[in-house]
């Protein structure tokens, strides 16, 4: 018996790309329940994605991303899911690497995964094309990366990776008020692993966002470096 799986998406503004992205999920993971939450968008997401028969939730007004996944893990939640794929509305994950990622958690393997789109084009054990971000995103992707690693002494390549598949563990922690709701990054890679969860990171191919913006990267750089030092502090000191 398969699992009942929710795939999850956030979306703020992704009128343009929100219908191909439900379209490519529905391609590797047919009948399996979707989930848009529009978070407070400007535009037609609302309306584009219901147009491919989604369920969609919208918030009165842009909560943020952290915001967004909360409200999905909690309607998960409730409605009884085994498991969640989570991606992003703006079209930069392949969905195609899906299964890779459920495969991980079906195994066994982990209780949550996490795509990376550094983790085997680090090692040169991989044909997937090695991800462009500017250098001050990639800089502060191998600062928390590090320190996540000496943390949960595992390696960690991507701690900025939106791309996850979880179990209904793991679902239930992320829907209490222990998540941050702004930026769930480096920090919640820490506190799943101090609350005892297993931890995969699992090679994916992500594409450059065509207007290059990112929900998951913050309003300002200096602000989220702030943020995430002080949330990783504050996670350390938690029992």
């Amino acid at each position: 018996m398969n699992p009942n799986t929710l795939v999850l998406i956030p979306a703020y503004n992704e009128g343009k790309r929100i219908v191909q992205v439900i379209e490519g999920v529905k391609r590797y993971l047919p009948g399996t329940d979707v989930l848009v939450i529009d978070d407070g968008s400007r535009d037609d997401t609302r309306l584009m994605a219901r147009s491919t028969g989604a369920n969609v939730i919208s918030h009165p007004f842009n909560l943020g991303y952290g915001a967004a996944l909360q409200t999905g893990y909690q309607y998960a939640l409730i409605k009884g899911y085994d498991e969640i794929v989570q991606i992003d509305g703006d079209g930069q994950h392949d969905p195609s690497f899906i299964p890779d990622l459920l495969n991980a958690i079906r195994k066994g393997e982990a209780d949550i995964a996490i795509g990376s789109r550094f983790l085997d084009s680090q090692e040169g054990t991989s044909d997937l094309p090695l991800y462009q971000a500017s250098f001050v995103r990639r800089l502060g992707m191998k600062f928390f990366g590090r320190i996540a690693s000496l943390v949960i002494h595992q390696k960690v390549t991507d701690p900025t990776s939106g791309y996850q598949a979880m179990n209904r563990k793991v679902i239930e922690w992320v829907s209490s008020d222990k998540f941050p709701y702004d930026y769930p990054d480096a920090d919640v890679i820490i506190m799943l692993h101090r609350a005892g969860f297993r931890i995969k990171e699992v090679p994916v191919r992500m594409f450059q966002s065509e207007e290059k913006k990112s929900m998951h990267s913050g309003l300002k750089p200096i602000y989220y470096v702030f943020k995430m030092i002080l949330s990783i502090g504050v996670t350390m000191m938690r029992k």
